[in-house]
């Protein structure tokens, strides 16, 4: 996108225009003004107007919803940036209160606790004096511009915001790419449980076991495998930990392998610097409570 300014509506400010200005502000470092749109700046592709304006035209950066049908899907300003950005659905997998604000801001108190399944009061007891002073201090003035406090927090949380949806799914393509599922027979041969393995790469994530769960429940494997195997960011050799912390597995049971040189007390997490895969997964084995 390539835009010189960005305008949303005046008076009181909503999750929903503040953080459609800081997604866009991410990579357009531009001033923000509070004010309704001309037929100019609706009509001038390098002028965002976001969540006024009554049109949804994305090739002019105009992304309002307040014009859809009362039965649309609940669709907000951000929701609108989102989509444009390719984003969109990404973030409605990896940010769990997108669609509450989404609820909230097209179908109100109501109907957003009624859909969540409690009562009314319940939402107002998880409101943030963060939210409430970030949208204040927002809604307090006709302009923002950069060097400004609120301008610049606002960056942030758009630019952390669009990193945690992109590098997630990279994250996520990376380890659909290099892991293995390993179906791993008990001690006993009675039965048998599932593993995801995750080898050793040059370059090495930074944190090699981030992304993992988010990963085996998008697959729905999330009630098959219990145990999970990574390289160790700290070391030559693997961390091995229980999934959604599954009970059938208690690393204390090989604390004392020559291997292993680290077991947590509460048996959840183990390190070892063993390497080769039949190793771990007898690792695994004789953790197994069978």
């Amino acid at each position: 996108m390539s835009i010189r300014s960005i305008i949303t509506h005046p008076g009181g400010a909503h999750k929903d225009d503040f953080l459609a200005c800081a997604v866009l502000l991410a990579d357009n470092p531009v001033a923000i003004e509070r004010r309704d749109p001309t037929v100019e700046d609706l009509s001038d592709p390098e002028v965002a107007v976001l969540d006024i304006g009554h049109q949804h035209e994305p090739a002019l950066h105009n992304f309002d919803h307040h014009q859809f049908p009362r039965d649309h899907v609940p669709t907000c300003a951000l929701s609108l940036v989102l989509q444009h950005l390719g984003l969109y659905d990404d973030a409605k997998n990896f940010c769990e209160w997108l669609e509450v604000a989404e609820w909230f801001d097209c179908r109100g108190p109501k109907d957003t606790a009624e859909w969540l399944g409690v009562d009314r009061d319940t939402l107002a007891r998880l409101n943030s004096p963060v939210d409430i002073t970030l949208l204040r201090r927002f809604a307090s003035q006709s302009s923002h511009r950069p060097g400004e406090p609120v301008w610049e927090v606002m960056r942030m949380v758009g630019s952390d915001l669009v990193e945690f949806i992109t590098t997630l799914r990279q994250r996520l393509d990376y380890i659909d790419v290099h892991h293995e599922i390993w179906e791993i027979p008990s001690t006993s041969g009675t039965d048998s449980f599932k593993a995801l393995f995750l080898p050793r790469t040059d370059p090495l994530p930074e944190e090699p076991s981030a992304g993992i769960g988010r990963y085996l429940e998008n697959k729905g494997l999330s009630d098959e495998v219990i145990a999970l195997v990574y390289p160790d960011s700290r070391g030559e050799g693997f961390g091995l930990r229980r999934f959604n912390d599954d009970p059938a597995l208690d690393f204390c049971r090989i604390d004392s392998q020559d291997d292993v040189h680290f077991a947590h007390a509460r048996g959840f997490i183990a390190k070892s610097s063993a390497n080769a895969p039949d190793r771990l997964k007898e690792l695994l084995q004789l953790a197994y409570l069978s």
